[in-house]
């Protein structure tokens, strides 16, 4: 408890901070929102210019409009590990009426390991804490090991959560239709199964499953037509970015264009027949997290394109729309290891840093 108030003290006292990052299209203005988190993981916004910001160690943060940090109480279980603990949070698209959150976060599973949960919870009037928090989602079995949870999460026009569950480190699971590991994943927004999901109804196929064959997905979204777009960490080399279709496999480990980490070749090769191409593939790594679809709205130049982050070189990489081709590469300090990237429902683009410890906002200098 001393942390948090000592942490919420020093967010007080920053000052509002505006540096300039380079870009082909003019430059950036960068304006420090806030600082002083540990390990921040995920970025929702509330009405009303306000965000709420999770950190991977178990702690959520309301920002008010003028980036003041508070905590959040009432979360439910989080089991830190590794790459997992208190990931993504979502605002959901009812908000307005039921107040709903999603938090997607690691649990201890009953029989032994642990894995990813989804848990739905109503934010409190007054923002400062969780009521009725429901545990509407436990992947099953656990596992050891403490890589690949994925934790993104989306919800589409019909109200359906989507999120990602990576191969928990268990390459093959990522093929095994009986398991949650290594895909992506529908849901209804109270955990119900939707009876329209691609493998429902298949004999011993778990009903959550929308795609399979994924590595460890970090970034999920809607382009403007509604369709899904993810992208996932390869190996070495073999950062893809996919074209989400239900019920389509996409390969891991089967087939990549990157090798394992020792150098020796992933699978059968790049491609084999039954299994989805990446639109696009990094080698080597940039290791991206966050994904934004862009709007349009401040950068009209950027309308459909592609932003995403990357934890293992600094830097936000523009695509071309549909994630074909890379635009340019963005980087400055504030660009240490980005975690999360959001757009605002001003245009704004907002960056989580975990280098930096530090929320930041983006809009053109011009």
């Amino acid at each position: 408890m001393l942390r948090l108030l000592s942490v919420a003290f020093f967010l007080l006292l920053q000052p509002a901070k505006a540096q300039v990052l380079a870009s082909n299209t003019g430059e950036i203005r960068v304006q420090t929102v806030a600082q002083g988190f540990e390990t921040p993981w995920s970025l929702a916004f509330l009405p009303g210019g306000r965000a709420l910001i999770s950190e991977r160690e178990g702690r959520l943060w309301r920002l008010d409009e003028n980036g003041q940090a508070s905590p959040v109480s009432g979360l439910p279980e989080v089991v830190p590990s590794g790459q997992g603990g208190l990931l993504e949070v979502l605002v959901a698209q009812d908000f307005a009426k039921s107040r709903h959150i999603f938090l997607s976060h690691t649990v201890r599973h009953a029989a032994g390991g642990t894995g990813l949960a989804i848990t739905r919870a109503r934010l409190s009037p007054d923002e400062t804490g969780l009521q009725n928090p429901r545990r509407i989602f436990e992947m099953t079995p656990g596992a050891s090991g403490g890589r690949h949870f994925g934790g993104r999460m989306v919800q589409d026009a019909g109200g359906h959560l989507f999120f990602t569950i990576g191969d928990r480190g268990a390459d093959e699971t990522a093929q095994d239709i009986t398991r949650h590991n290594g895909s992506v994943l529908r849901i209804n927004s109270d955990g119900t199964v939707p009876r329209d999901n691609p493998l429902v109804g298949l004999a011993g196929a778990v009903p959550e499953l929308y795609s399979v064959g994924h590595r460890n997905p970090q970034g999920l979204a809607f382009d403007g037509t509604g369709q899904l777009w993810a992208h996932e960490h390869g190996a070495r080399g073999g950062d893809e970015i996919n074209r989400i279709l239900p019920g389509r496999n996409y390969g891991w480990p089967v087939i990549s264009y990157g090798t394992h980490y020792s150098g020796l070749k992933i699978g059968v090769g790049t491609a084999r027949e039954g299994m989805e191409q990446p639109v696009f593939y990094w080698d080597p790594s940039i290791a991206p997290s966050g994904l934004v679809i862009y709007s349009g709205r401040l950068w009209p130049e950027w309308r459909g394109q592609f932003l995403v982050g990357s934890l293992n070189s600094d830097m936000i990489i523009r695509l071309a729309p549909g994630g074909t081709a890379e635009i340019e590469r963005i980087s400055g300090p504030e660009t240490a290891r980005v975690r999360d990237l959001r757009e605002a429902p001003d245009g704004s683009l907002w960056m989580l840093s975990e280098g930096n410890g530090a929320v930041y906002r983006l809009t053109p200098a011009r």
